[in-house]
C-alpha cells in the first residue's frame, strides 16, 4: 500500500481512537497520533501518571480517565455512554499499541456490539520492532505473556516448539531466569534475540543460540521482548539422550505418559523414539 496524505486529516469523526504511543523514546510518536490526542475530549490511560509524561511533553490537555486491567469492566458502561454521546475518545496504553497484551479488548468488543466506530492510529510496536532486527523469518507468531505456573509454561512451550516460524513473546525481566531452562529444552538448535529497553538510552540486543543461554546474574528491569528463530533446517543434533534430556524425563514422567514424552523429545531432537521410550521404561521400572 502506498502512503498518501489525507486532506481531511484534521476532521476527526466521533468514536474510539486506538492510539499507539512510544515504547521508549518519546520521539517515536506520529504527527497524526499527537493531533488525535490533542483533539480528543477524553483519553483513556492505563496509568495516568505514566501517560502524563508523554502528554505534557506534547502539551496535550485532554481529560484523562484511568483505564486498566483492574477497572476496565467496571468503567465499561461509563465509557460506552460517553462514546454514545458522540464524543472523540482515545485509548492509549503505557507504551506501544493498546489491546496487544494490554487493556482494550473488552472495550473494543463492546464498541463493536454497540456499533460505535473504532479507528486505529498506527505507531510503535515492540513486536514488529524486535522481529525487524532479529534476522529471523518474517513469518512470526506472537504469544504475549506466559502464564505463571511452571506446568502451564511447559505446556505452552511444547505447543510453540512445533511451529516453524519466528516466535515472539513478552516477559518481565525479573522472570527471565525462570524460563531459560525450558527454552533450552524445547528450542534446542534455534537462535534467540533478547531485546531490552528498545529505543531507550540503554537499548540492548542479546543474540545467542538457545543452547548457549545462561542465567542472568545482574537484576534486569522492565519488560523484555524475546524472538526465537524458525527451525534450523540443517540440524546436527546428538543421536543420544544427554544428561539434561534424562533429567527432564525424570521430572516429566510424573505428569506425562511415556508416549507423550517420546513424541515431545523426538520432535525436538534427532533421537530415535526407541531410545527415548526405553529410557522412560527404565525410569518407570525403578519405582
Amino acid at each position: 500500500m502506498i502512503p498518501q496524505n489525507d486532506i481531511k486529516f484534521e476532521e476527526l469523526k466521533h468514536g474510539l481512537y486506538v492510539v499507539s504511543t512510544p515504547i521508549g523514546n518519546l520521539s517515536d510518536i506520529t504527527f497524526r497520533a499527537i493531533n488525535v490526542l490533542k483533539n480528543s475530549e477524553y483519553i483513556l490511560c492505563e496509568d495516568t501518571r505514566v501517560s502524563k509524561k508523554l502528554l505534557d511533553n506534547y502539551k496535550i490537555r485532554s481529560r484523562l480517565i484511568s483505564y486498566h486491567k483492574f477497572n476496565e469492566t467496571k468503567n465499561l458502561e461509563k465509557i460506552i455512554n460517553i462514546l454514545k454521546s458522540q464524543k472523540i475518545v482515545s485509548l492509549i496504553s503505557d507504551a506501544g499499541t493498546p489491546a496487544i497484551s494490554d487493556p482494550g479488548r473488552i472495550l473494543i468488543k463492546e464498541c463493536i456490539k454497540n456499533k460505535i466506530e473504532i479507528y486505529p492510529i498506527p505507531g510503535a510496536s515492540a513486536i514488529t520492532s524486535a522481529v525487524s532486527i532479529s534476522g529471523f523469518s518474517d513469518k512470526y507468531y506472537f504469544f504475549g505473556f506466559f502464564p505463571e505456573k511452571e506446568k502451564e509454561i511447559n505446556e505452552q512451550l511444547d505447543i510453540l516448539s512445533g511451529l516453524n516460524c519466528s516466535i515472539v513473546f513478552f516477559i518481565s525481566a525479573k522472570k527471565i531466569n525462570k524460563i531459560i531452562k525450558p527454552l533450552k529444552f524445547f528450542f534446542l538448535n534455534r537462535k534467540i534475540v533478547i531485546c531490552r529497553e528498545i529505543s531507550k538510552f540503554y537499548e540492548e540486543f542479546i543474540r545467542v543460540r538457545v543452547e548457549q543461554l545462561k542465567l542472568f546474574e545482574k537484576n534486569l528491569k522492565g519488560e523484555l521482548t524475546i524472538v526465537i528463530s524458525e527451525k534450523d533446517s540443517n540440524k546436527n543434533i546428538s543421536k543420544k539422550l544427554d544428561e539434561s534430556d534424562k533429567k527432564y524425563i525424570r521430572k516429566m514422567i510424573k505428569n506425562l505418559s511415556i508416549k507423550d514424552i517420546t513424541d515431545l523429545i523426538s520432535s525436538n531432537r534427532n533421537i530415535s523414539k526407541k531410545e527415548i521410550y526405553n529410557y522412560c521404561l527404565k525410569i518407570k521400572n525403578e519405582k
